[in-house]
Formats: C-alpha cells, structure tokens, sequence
C-alpha cells in the first residue's frame, strides 16, 4: 500500500485524493453520490447527468415496495 493511499478512519471515512478529484472535476463543497455494484463502490459528483452509464446495468422492480427494497438490501 502507497504512502497515498487513504485510509479508512474510525467513523467510516477517507479523504479523495486531490489528482483524482481534480481529474473528475471534484472540488471542496460538491455533492457527490455513491453506488455500490458487486462490491465496488462508485463516487459519482452529483450533478444532473453524472451518472449516465454508469448505472445502466441497474433495473429497478416496480413490484416491491422501497421499504420492501432497504430491508433486502440491509438482509444481505
């Protein structure tokens, strides 16, 4: 593991690496949205359009309900 490498803290939390929020146009303050797909989690700035593609494998069930929905998600 690199010397910039983050780390996990206590309370759950890393810090971005400025290169790569500069790359992908992140900058202090910017809302940002996180997905998680087969155990790879996805930062996403939150901005409209951001996520195009990057969630088009993901279809929703319109026969459960969205508390039908968390408590599956919280189950696995």
């Amino acid at each position: 593991m690199g010397k910039d490498m983050p780390k996990v803290s206590s309370k759950r939390q890393i810090t971005l690496p400025i290169d790569l929020c500069e790359e992908v146009d992140i900058a202090p303050g910017d809302m940002v949205e996180m997905y998680v797909y087969r155990g790879q989690i996805t930062v996403v700035k939150k901005e409209t359009g951001a996520a195009k593609g990057v969630i088009r494998h993901l279809r929703g069930d319109s026969r459960i309900t969205d508390e039908q929905s968390r408590q599956r998600a919280l189950a696995e």
